[in-house]
């Protein structure tokens, strides 16, 4: 299923159902609550007067602008994504939506899964999902391994050095 694009093609971003539908449950929760906190703040803070010299009501003011500034980056982002049809995705190839599984050749019999997701869904709580490390497309390892099939071997270049990998497994 797609989702209505609202940017040029090249700006547009790949994520899956569960990444959509995490950032659009944030956006919303900020639109609400979050505005409905900060309001609260603001308001408490003008009751201590002289705003000029108000450190509760300078506090409260960059906790708003940082929030609408989350409100705008998820607006953006969301208004950028095509949302991947998990049912049809193709698993002879490495791509976004799928579980990989790979073999260190640097390291005699040390594998990682990983779950290969859109750039825009990594955020802390959602870096771990369900004890599968969740990587971005965009990461030295998404980048190298995008477009492989099972067998293939190809080095990546990380913070430590070049590592040597080989795609053993790709999974729904």
């Amino acid at each position: 299923m797609k989702v209505k694009i609202l940017a040029k093609k090249n700006d547009v971003h790949e994520m899956t159902r569960s990444g959509y539908e995490r950032l659009t449950e944030e956006l919303m929760t900020l639109r609400t609550q979050g505005r409905q906190e900060v309001a609260k703040k603001l308001e408490e803070a003008r009751a201590f007067g002289d705003l000029s010299e108000n450190a509760e009501y300078a506090a409260a003011k960059e906790e708003q602008a940082k929030l609408e500034d989350r409100i705008l980056d998820l607006e953006t982002t969301l208004g950028k994504v095509t949302v991947i049809d998990e049912d049809k995705l193709d698993t002879t190839k490495v791509g976004v939506g799928l579980r990989i599984t790979l073999e260190d050749l640097d390291i005699k019999g040390k594998t990682y899964t990983y779950d290969l997701v859109g750039s825009e869904e990594l955020s802390g709580a959602a870096f771990s999902a369900g004890g599968i490390q969740r990587i971005s497309q965009r990461s030295p390892v998404g980048q190298a391994i995008s477009g492989h099939v099972v067998g293939d071997e190809v080095l990546v270049k990380i913070p430590r050095g070049t590592r040597k990998l080989k795609i053993l497994r790709i999974t729904k």
